[in-house]
């Protein structure tokens, strides 16, 4: 095994599941932001680890050397060029990091070999398992859950008052700012339908969200017969971690199962697109393809800080991304016709490229901070 972003709360757990299995697992890597040293440093103490990299360049040569399992638990963008080292060194790679699949998706899909990435994000963990249940042709639609977070069931004039500190109290996962605030616009499930769509090649239409605020439901497959199969278990990551890292096997005792001898209801509901439409604006930058989720993903980051440092309403977050999406597929589209005349003939096309995504990932970050200057 080698852990990128060891001292992260995905790496963190990693490693708990590896010491509650040393006959089954051996940690030869580990990298780190930085952030925590002393942390960094008490992990490879206590799992004999020679090879520590701290930042970005040296987490990419890490993930490119030979291994079982890479799990890239790196937050960020940053995480994008690690991924694409450790797919091109042939290493299977357990994928916590959004970014790679977000701002980088066609380029992975370009590189990845089938199978050759294990999803770690519990809903998409949850539909590879279910998707065993069948052929790819019987699936009919992915389901996607979510919680619905903190203000399930508000209008958008409720939402319009929501501060940080009401946004920041998740209901059932505990997570940094970024994804909890993430979770409570359902920008972090619009993000999950775009991750869907290039990790299982279905097309976005055939992917569905409903609000299941139990969190026990993980996700759905519907498939042709009109079956559903359900991953269900106690909210807890090291179970999605366990079966990334041991699969096709699964590690005993990973996180603890359900006690089906209390009773439990669980609820599902559809979402609301009027209070909640950052779902919506993800499948239209999941469909448009190319840097479009790059830049949704940018924008919303740039967003959510200025929300929590009380300079954008809650409101103004989604309704800021989608903004700069628009004038990026007006601006894509004026593009996309100008190099169709450049080529002339050429119907290869220039592929998208590390430069290209990083650029857009820049321009929507430059392009949301002067629209929240003018709220």
């Amino acid at each position: 095994m080698i852990i990128l972003g060891s001292t992260g709360s995905i790496g963190v757990q990693a490693l708990d599941v590896i010491a509650r299995n040393p006959d089954r697992f051996r940690v030869i890597g580990l990298a780190a932001g930085g952030s925590n040293p002393d942390l960094l440093a008490e992990q490879a103490r206590q799992f004999g680890v020679g090879d520590v990299a701290i930042g970005a360049d040296e987490a990419a040569d890490l993930a490119a050397r030979p291994a079982d399992v890479v799990l890239n638990g790196m937050a960020g963008a940053s995480g994008l060029v690690p991924t694409l080292r450790a797919l091109a060194a042939g290493n299977t790679l357990a994928l916590a990091n959004k970014e790679s699949l977000i701002i980088g998706g066609p380029l992975v899909a370009e590189i990845a070999a089938p199978g050759q990435i294990r999803p770690v994000d519990s809903e998409h963990s949850a539909l590879a398992q279910c998707l065993a249940g069948g052929t790819p042709g019987e699936v009919r639609r992915l389901i996607l859950t979510a919680s619905g977070g903190p203000f399930r069931g508000r209008s958008r004039e409720e939402l319009a008052a929501v501060t940080p500190e009401q946004a920041l109290a998740h209901p059932t996962w505990s997570m940094g700012p970024l994804v909890t605030i993430n979770s409570a616009t359902l920008v972090n499930k619009g993000l999950e339908v775009i991750e869907a769509h290039v990790l299982f090649d279905i097309p976005m239409d055939r992917i569905d969200v409903v609000v299941h605020p139990q969190s026990i439901v993980h996700s759905m497959v519907e498939f042709t017969d009109g079956s559903t199969l359900a991953q269900v278990s106690p909210p807890d990551m090291r179970l999605p971690i366990a079966w990334a890292l041991g699969w096709p096997d699964r590690v005993p005792d990973a996180a603890p199962g359900c006690d089906w001898t209390r009773a439990a209801t669980w609820e599902f509901s559809p979402v609301d697109d009027h209070a909640f439409p950052a779902i919506s604006l993800a499948r239209r930058a999941g469909a448009a393809g190319g840097t479009a989720p790059a830049v949704f993903n940018a924008a919303d980051e740039i967003c959510v800080a200025a929300f929590l440092g009380g300079r954008l309403p809650f409101t103004g977050i989604v309704d800021i991304v989608g903004a700069v999406l628009d004038e990026h597929l007006a601006d894509q589209l004026g593009e996309a016709e100008r190099a169709s005349a450049r080529r002339a003939g050429d119907h290869g096309g220039n592929p998208l490229s590390v430069a290209d995504v990083l650029a857009a990932d820049g321009w929507a970050r430059a392009r949301a901070a002067e629209l929240i200057e003018e709220v």
